[in-house]
């Protein structure tokens, strides 16, 4: 299928061909009948990705503060790889469609194949033949209501969110500044709720459009003719609300709002214009400032968005699918009229002209619509599609899916690796892809991804053969030796379980699972296809400088203490590792990486866990206990300062001491001297990802033994999955030999 993409780095515009999205449970996969350009939000974005990098960073203030935060934690080679990778890569454009459903997955039932829906979302909503939409980003067209039109359903909804903040009552006068598209949409809905619409804007013909559609004046902002005509409406006392729907840089939408409206009045953002309020004036009249979120409730909410969970009607009465719903029998019914603003209809085979065409003022316009092809303005039932499969199952019980899998066999000597990811996100992309590229003994054979763009991303980027969705072609070709599993890590048991059975090598980036049923059904797939063939990511026991140090520290002779002390920072609000309900907890997450740092120093495996954490926190302590009598002490903190280093260590034994801070210096004590002294690396932070690929491919070319034993995978992942329970019991838990 083809979609419209954008090179953030070189501002390039393109209509690439990229593969068919997975329709997974949860929502539709929708082919395309128009889709609507936002001539601001759209625009915007198009322009900033044609400054340069310095224009790029004035742009983006807070991405320069996460670059800053990265380069102490990570070091700069490996934060200018991740930011270089996120630049130089083909982003999406688009969020306002119309389009047939072709395909619904599980927990669909409201719309069929066949269906006509609106769609929202600027992860899903795109400007591309074929896309996959959640079920609560999406509403069904009602009958009668032309395609092109409900293609603005998602624009129409922001509108509406934005009257809904300004609370407008019958005999109200509002004044709306910036008569664009969102503008324009603003005034219709004012005026069908009984207000008497004031239009601000320096453009004569949109000051035109708006009167037509039902503003009582329009003006420039800086005429006294606007004044004297709010002056008229309102017997002197100034507008009710003021609806800010402009953008740009000059404070003029701000100073106008406080000019006039009445005593007490409200303002609402609606677009994204400068807010530096004139203190005077805004106190004087105790102005009630307000934002207006998108599309409604649930924005920004991926329990909302991707989970499908809605909230209680009789809480929040106007969600974004509601909100969306509504404006499409607005237009249906037709107290709002979106024919008047299409400027310009467009084939989709020209979208890359057209954008050129609106950037550089060829084309102006208010709004403008793709034609896909094959569209039809009454929606016609669709052709079921063949079955895709999802790039991440559904997890099914443990033991029980593909069998009969034989290990992938040994490469010839100096043949390469055959490899297949599965997944293509942050940590993919910047440190393990950029290694293998370069790897003369591995050959990136497929990538696959539920989004068709960061599939096609990968692929150029580093050289794969193939991109695509479809996982189960991807584990029943014989020609892929090994698999990497780089997803979210709720899908990590179930996509290691199959490819384990299908006969391949994997390679499952921490953790391998998040329940002991999970892991269970791993190690049933092991016993089940005699494929033993697995590592987990655990990437710290590789780091050069943290080997030396152990080198150096020697053999034992007694038991040890170690305590180690994980500075994990806290995490934005909207992370994905906050999901605890399908991604587990944080510790569960990452504590295997520490928890196997502190085994292989130890040089066994752990034979209780003994955590404890003050009510509410979430600073973690953890207790191991060794065979030999050895402890580590695991201190798993959030909200330490984000300038003290991340991993700290110290390991005491046999009357020496081994003291690690955070990949950049190590050193070792013997009696009342130092017996070693690590270089500083001020630049780099090896974290021993190049050194762990290395060993895995030459496990796999080989056939000889996978870097670390099952059995320290198993054990390590056991114990991480123990601190819940011990948590929740209040005492050790006793880990059970691993088979």
């Amino acid at each position: 299928m083809k979609q419209v993409v954008q090179n953030y780095k070189s501002g390039e515009l393109a209509l690439l061909d990229v593969p068919v999205p997975g329709c997974k449970p949860g929502g539709v996969l929708v082919r395309t009948a128009y889709s609507l350009i936002s001539t601001g939000t759209e625009l915007m974005k198009v322009s900033e990705a044609g400054m340069s990098m310095l224009g790029k960073a004035r742009s983006r203030p807070d991405q320069v503060a996460k670059v800053v935060q990265s380069v102490a934690a990570n070091g700069v080679p490996a934060t200018y790889r991740k930011v270089m990778g996120k630049l130089d890569s083909y982003t999406p454009l688009g969020y306002s469609l119309c389009g047939v459903v072709e395909q619904a997955g599980a927990g669909t039932d409201e719309v069929k194949v066949g269906d006509l829906v609106a769609c929202a979302g600027n992860e899903h909503a795109l400007h591309a033949e074929l896309n996959w939409v959640p079920k609560n980003l999406y509403a069904r067209v009602p009958d009668g209501l032309a395609p092109r039109h409900a293609a603005f359903g998602t624009v129409g909804s922001i509108a509406l969110q934005g009257v809904r903040r300004g609370e407008p009552q019958l005999g109200d006068v509002a004044l709306v500044v910036g008569l664009g598209l969102i503008g324009q949409l603003v005034v219709q809905l004012l005026a069908a709720s009984g207000v008497r619409v004031v239009g601000a804007d320096p453009d004569p013909a949109r000051c035109d459009l708006a009167a037509g559609l039902g503003a009582v004046a329009c003006g420039d902002p800086g005429s006294t003719a606007l004044d004297a005509a709010v002056a008229e409406l309102t017997g002197g006392h100034g507008v009710d609300q003021v609806y800010l729907a402009a953008a740009g840089g000059g404070n003029q939408p701000v100073e106008l709002a406080a000019r006039l409206s009445r005593d007490r009045g409200r303002v609402v953002d609606i677009g994204k214009c400068r807010l530096d309020l004139p203190w005077n004036a805004y106190y004087e009249k105790e102005l009630d400032v307000r934002f207006s979120r998108s599309y409604g409730p649930g924005r920004y909410d991926p329990e909302y968005e991707l989970e499908g969970r809605d909230y209680p009607i009789g809480y929040v009465r106007w969600t974004e699918r509601r909100n969306l719903a509504c404006f499409l029998d607005l237009l249906a019914r037709r107290r709002v009229d979106v024919e008047p603003l299409v400027s310009h209809v467009a084939d989709f085979e020209d979208a890359v002209e057209t954008y050129g065409r609106l950037k550089d003022g060829g084309l102006k316009a208010v709004a403008v619509l793709f034609r896909y092809p094959g569209h039809a303005e009454e929606p016609e039932p669709a052709a079921v599609a063949a079955p895709t499969v999802s790039a991440v199952p559904a997890v099914s019980a443990a033991g029980t899916g593909q069998g009969g899998g034989k290990p992938a066999p040994v490469r010839s000597a100096g043949m390469p690796v055959r490899l297949a990811f599965v997944g293509a996100g942050n940590y993919a992309t910047s440190m393990l892809l950029p290694h293998l590229a370069q790897h003369d003994g591995a050959e990136l054979s497929a990538v696959v991804t539920t989004t068709a763009l960061s599939a096609l991303n990968a692929k150029r980027k580093f050289g794969f053969t193939q991109a695509t969705t479809d996982l189960d072609a991807v584990l029943g070709d014989p020609a892929v030796d090994a698999v990497f599993v780089v997803t979210r890590h709720g899908s990590h048991a179930e996509l290691t379980r199959r490819a384990l059975l299908a006969g391949k090598a994997v390679f499952v980036e921490k953790p391998l699972a998040l329940t002991e049923d999970e892991l269970a059904g791993v190690l049933a797939a092991v016993e089940e296809s005699g494929n033993d063939r697995l590592q987990v990511g655990f990437n710290r026991r590789f780091a050069p400088l943290l080997r030396e140090a152990r080198k150096r520290f020697g053999v034992r002779g007694g038991p040890a203490s170690l305590r180690y002390l994980v500075n994990a920072g806290r995490l934005e609000k909207g992370s994905w590792y906050l999901r605890q309900d399908t991604e587990g907890s944080r510790f569960t997450g990452e504590g295997g990486h520490f928890v196997d740092t502190a085994s292989w120093l130890l040089a066994a495996d752990p034979v209780s866990v003994y955590a404890v954490t003050a009510p509410g926190d979430e600073h973690l302590q953890v207790v191991l206990r060794y065979p030999d009598g050895s402890t580590a002490t695991l201190s798993y903190v959030t909200a330490g300062p984000p300038g003290f280093p991340k991993e700290t260590l110290d390991l005491v034994g046999d009357g020496r001491v081994l003291r690690f801070d955070d990949f950049v210096r190590a050193a070792v004590y013997d009696g009342r001297r130092k017996r070693w002294v690590g270089s500083r690396l001020p630049r780099a932070r090896d974290k021993g990802q190049r050194a762990e690929l290395d060993a895995f491919l030459t496990a796999v070319r080989t056939g000889g033994p996978m870097p670390v034993p099952l059995r320290s995978l198993a054990a390590t992942t056991a114990a991480t999955l123990a601190v819940r329970a011990s948590l929740a019991g209040g005492a050790p838990v006793t880990l059970a030999a691993t088979r």
